[in-house]
């Protein structure tokens, strides 16, 4: 994962950088999935990220839905929940350890 900053430290950067690494081989997972529906603004943090999966909402349900079946949906949404973390705590100030949490 390249970005101006060391973001192992963050919530959820496990998942993100799982999910990197699921997009660089070509696999749609469940990271690559949540990796993609960040892709914006994980750019605009200065994360690279070697290409995005089209329509990445409705697969990461469905992928879910397999998987988890009527737990899908909360799945879904804490799996958001971690990726939101992750964002607000990789662009908030350095120092900043109340938006790392």
């Amino acid at each position: 994962m390249s970005s101006p900053t060391n973001l192992d430290a963050l919530p959820g950067a496990d998942l993100v950088k799982q999910g990197i690494e699921d997009l660089d081989s070509g696999r749609e997972s469940i990271k690559a999935l949540l990796v993609s529906i960040g892709a914006p603004r994980l750019r605009s943090l200065g994360i690279e990220l070697p290409h995005s999966i089209t329509s990445p909402e409705h697969k990461l349900y469905l992928h879910l839905a397999r998987e988890k079946g009527n737990a899908a949906h909360s799945a879904y949404n804490s799996l958001i929940r971690r990726l939101v973390s992750f964002e607000r705590a990789a662009a908030a100030p350095k120092g900043d350890t109340q938006a790392q949490r």
